[in-house]
């Protein structure tokens, strides 16, 4: 069940891309959010139809963090390749344990130190062209990853609060999300209706599968395994970008940039290993978020 909705998301930065040929970024958001979240109530209405103030108010919070990342990502997709965006996007894992240490100073584990070197050298071969510059696409992946991390990081501390439901913050902040995106939709954009019938499948795909079903999946899989399981497994998401990438899109890397995206994969492993018996603490909030609130 993780291996398929690895692969969904693997596969959504090709979708994403089909997508934004016939509408916009916050226009694409606006759907993939609203329909998940719709989905979702249609599915658990009598668990979520009673919900407290503070719920709501993080919601809006982690919908707002959680709206940058898609724009991030979207613009990404927009302007580098989706192999790319599928390796640079997946160091979220590299940078949440450094915006936990910004934010509660709780010291990483020293593994960090090996993940950051490996993953440097990795994004250098990935994405630097012959002027040693990395695309602007490139740029707004890696901010993607940071802003998921600040996701991952505020919903550990958010969903630890004993007035707060985590599985309503995990409902409805895709609403919220949903609502700004729709917001500025209007004001920057203006909503569209999907003009080929390709970009219309992509979305209700993203919206459907992507989205609303991986989350409800994830959920369930996740009783059944370890986290540092379900991070290693993760790790498949820019291999599955990668392989999508090819099979549809035609897009082939230079030798050197194969090299780097297999540094990047070691570096994301390295850092969900867990080599002493401890709780892997990268991994267990990796969970935290995946389990309750990713897409």
């Amino acid at each position: 069940m993780l291996l398929m909705i690895t692969l969904f998301w693997g596969a959504s930065y090709y979708l994403t891309s089909v997508s934004l040929e016939s509408v916009g970024i916050f226009t694409l958001n606006a759907y993939r959010f609203i329909i998940a979240f719709f989905l979702a109530v249609l599915i658990f209405f009598r668990r979520i139809r009673s919900v407290s103030k503070e719920t709501l108010k993080y919601s809006i919070a982690l919908g707002t963090v959680l709206s940058a990342v898609y724009v991030a990502a979207n613009l990404g997709v927009k302007y580098t390749s989706l192999s790319n965006a599928g390796f640079l996007s997946s160091l979220a894992v590299i940078f949440t344990p450094i915006m936990v240490f910004i934010i509660t100073k709780k010291t990483p584990e020293p593994k960090l130190a090996i993940s950051i070197v490996l993953c440097t050298i990795g994004v250098a071969l990935l994405t630097l062209s012959e002027q040693l510059r990395p695309s602007p696409g490139d740029l707004f992946c890696i901010l993607c990853a940071i802003c998921y991390a600040l996701h991952i990081t505020l919903t550990e501390l958010i969903v630890k609060k004993d007035s707060v439901d985590a599985f309503h913050i995990g409902v409805f902040q895709l609403g919220f999300a949903g609502l700004l995106n729709l917001i500025f939709s209007i004001i920057i954009e203006g909503p569209s209706l999907p003009d080929t019938v390709p970009s219309a499948a992509a979305i209700l795909i993203l919206s459907i599968f992507c989205t609303g079903i991986a989350f409800i999946v994830q959920s369930t899989a996740q009783q059944y395994t370890s986290a540092s399981h379900v991070g290693v497994i993760l790790t498949l998401e820019p291999v599955f970008a990668a392989i999508v990438a090819f099979a549809f899109a035609g897009e082939i890397l230079l030798p050197r940039a194969y090299f780097g995206a297999f540094l990047m994969i070691a570096s994301i492993v390295i850092m969900e290993i867990n080599f002493t018996g401890k709780k892997n603490g990268a991994a267990e909030i990796k969970q935290e978020i995946d389990n309750k609130l990713e897409n």
